[in-house]
């Protein structure tokens, strides 16, 4: 049965680019391109309404595409572990190591990818009888990456194998220093890769420039997935596993992989959407200790979906890393000690609410340096004395959604400044931070397409500034074009439904590569709005008599000049867009729309 949107996509009449040219936000509102024959033929294919075959081919999924598309399983998308480069190299080194008793050190990275690879790796490695030193560099005193200090440090505890996971790439210096103390060191990694590559055991990357790139998109936590996968069909070969020691059920280890594919903000298509798809059903069984905790102290009490991952237990996690101790989320993800995760968690959630305040103060004052230097061109650049390491990438990505470009924030101390940057899709932003690096304008850097994180000396910081805007403007076409805001159909008030929700519900899990989808519904009157909690905004509009209503709401808009919109034009007209979603309260389920931009009709 279809929704009373279901033959409702870009309506008749003048183009959404002519009737919104200039939003709230400041940006021009632009219909995606979809082919209409292939919306035409899923529609009648799989019986779906039309407006939710346009989003399906707006996003290139054909009719052969869809089935696995919206049932995306490993078993037709996991690949042969062995396709990627080094991969076999370095199961048998690991295998070799747990049968002869060698210890095995873990070097992650301090945020969610870090901490789910790791937790990955090490529950395998427990389940196979090894107990591996699992450590995560301080932010603040040893910044990303191994060091030859931290890697003598492992050499001297004893440790005779070093997996590195979410980090290492570019880490010449530091991997020559532990092959020079005898570190048989594997290098498990998805950040942009140069020509040359340190001289490691194993280089497991698939962002290597002789790789062939099918599994660029993967984040460590999945690149860490098929290294187990890996390592368990070598031992399997090699009689390891017995009654004593029973071969373990490594799909119980997606919830993980669930949670650093959507934290890591790569795309979610192909493998990364099985990854996420079948690890929201393992996390949901409630298996894992650490994440029961953390659900349970963040207020978790539904199945879990992309949005608790990344917007409610991710940032949690994070948080350790960024204001507190940097290996409290990893420890969190792989311990089985109920009261060690709860009180992990219970400090999780404090540091979190710690960062929510400090984030919010840079924010403020990296918006008000931006006002003073006028208009951002290709990119946004900021940089802020005694502002907190920690919260630059955060501030980045708030800064990418309020003027919809990439955007650098720097922490200074003294003669150097740490930052941290964030993109939009078409804009390779990690590559642009090298190529700043191997032009001497930056002290280290790296990064991907999406992200990446830098030292900048204070002295070159406008240097580094001009050349990451000379890039991007390269990159995108031309410097400060206006940003434009996607819709995927126009729906009127009454084709905003419970049922239309629910078919949209369909297309998740939601990310880059599959956006969530927003809609346009034209020349409304504002009938009401009213402030709720901190600084969210709620309202109802009209579509004229015997039309209906619609409920909506906008998030953390007090203050901004959608906020200022919604609270002033009270009887006027307008075209508002959004997200829609069905809120289920006390037995009812209700739809509303999410908004996220307006114009004046």
């Amino acid at each position: 049965m279809t929704s009373p949107a279901a033959s409702l996509s870009a309506e008749a009449g003048p183009a959404i680019e002519d009737l919104v040219v200039r939003s709230v936000t400041d940006r021009r509102w632009v219909m995606t391109d979809a082919d209409e024959r292939a919306a035409l033929t899923l529609a009648q294919g799989l019986g779906l309404p039309e407006i939710i075959a346009r989003v399906l081919a707006a996003r290139g999924i054909n009719i052969d595409d869809a089935e696995a598309f919206l049932n995306p399983t490993l078993k037709d998308l996991l690949p042969d572990p062995s396709r990627l480069l080094d991969m076999d190299k370095a199961a048998d080194r690991i295998a070799d190591a747990l049968i002869h008793g060698e210890k095995i050190a873990l070097f992650a990275d301090y945020d969610v990818d870090g901490a789910t690879s790791s937790a990955v790796t090490a529950r395998f490695l427990r389940d196979a009888g090894a107990e591996p030193r699992v450590y995560i560099p301080d932010r603040m005193t040893e910044g990303y990456g191994p060091s030859a200090e931290a890697m003598q440090q492992l050499a001297d505890e004893g440790a005779k194998l070093v997996i590195l996971l979410d980090c290492g790439t570019t880490s010449f210096d530091a991997l020559t220093a532990a092959k020079d103390i005898g570190l048989d060191v594997i290098v498990i990694d998805h950040h942009t890769a140069e020509p040359r590559l340190p001289d490691v055991l194993a280089m497991v990357n698939p962002n290597r420039l002789d790789a062939d790139g099918k599994y660029g998109t993967l984040c460590t936590a999945g690149l860490a997935f098929l290294l187990v996968v890996a390592v368990n069909r070598v031992l399997r070969g090699l009689g390891h596993w017995t009654d004593a020691r029973p071969e373990p059920v490594l799909t119980r280890l997606l919830d993980l992989v669930a949670l650093g594919t959507v934290c890591d903000v790569v795309k979610l298509e192909g493998l990364n959407r099985a990854f996420v798809t079948q690890g929201l059903k393992v996390m949901a069984k409630r298996g894992n200790t650490g994440l029961v905790a953390l659900g349970d102290v963040a207020g978790v009490n539904e199945a879990p979906q992309s949005y608790h991952l990344g917007f409610v237990l991710g940032p949690r996690i994070n948080a350790g890393g960024r204001i507190g101790k940097s290996d409290l989320g990893a420890t969190l993800l792989r311990t089985e000690n109920t009261a060690e995760a709860n009180a992990i968690a219970a400090k999780l959630d404090i540091l979190n609410a710690e960062r929510r305040e400090i984030e919010a103060n840079v924010f403020e004052q990296a918006l008000q340096q931006i006002e003073r230097t006028g208009e951002p061109g290709a990119a946004v650049v900021v940089a802020g004395e005694g502002w907190h390491q920690g919260v630059v990438g955060i501030v980045a990505s708030r800064l990418v959604e309020r003027y919809g470009r990439p955007a650098c924030v720097i922490a200074l101390d003294g003669a150097t400044g740490t930052g941290s940057g964030r993109s939009v899709p078409g804009v390779d932003l990690g590559a642009a931070i090298i190529a700043a690096r191997q032009k001497s304008l930056l002290i280290k850097g790296g990064g991907h397409a999406m992200a990446g994180g830098f030292t900048v000396a204070a002295e070159h910081l406008q240097d580094f500034a001009a050349f990451i805007a000379d890039r991007i403007a390269q990159q995108s076409g031309a410097s400060g074009t206006k940003p434009t805001f996607k819709i995927d159909g126009t729906l009127s008030v009454r084709g905003v439904s419970v049922e239309l929700a629910e078919e949209i519900a369909r297309l998740a899990p939601f990310g880059p590569g599959n956006p969530e989808p927003r809609f346009a519904v034209m020349d409304v009157r504002l009938a009401f709005s009213d402030i709720v909690g901190k600084d969210h905004v709620r309202c109802t509009f009209n579509a004229g008599a015997g039309s209906g209503s619609l409920d909506g709401i906008a998030f953390r808009a007090m203050g901004t000049p959608l906020g200022q919109l919604l609270m002033q034009a009270k009887d006027q007209t307008m075209h508002v867009a959004g997200r829609i979603k069905a809120d289920t309260w006390q037995g009812r389920t209700r739809v509303k729309l999410h908004i996220e931009d307006a114009a004046r009709a």
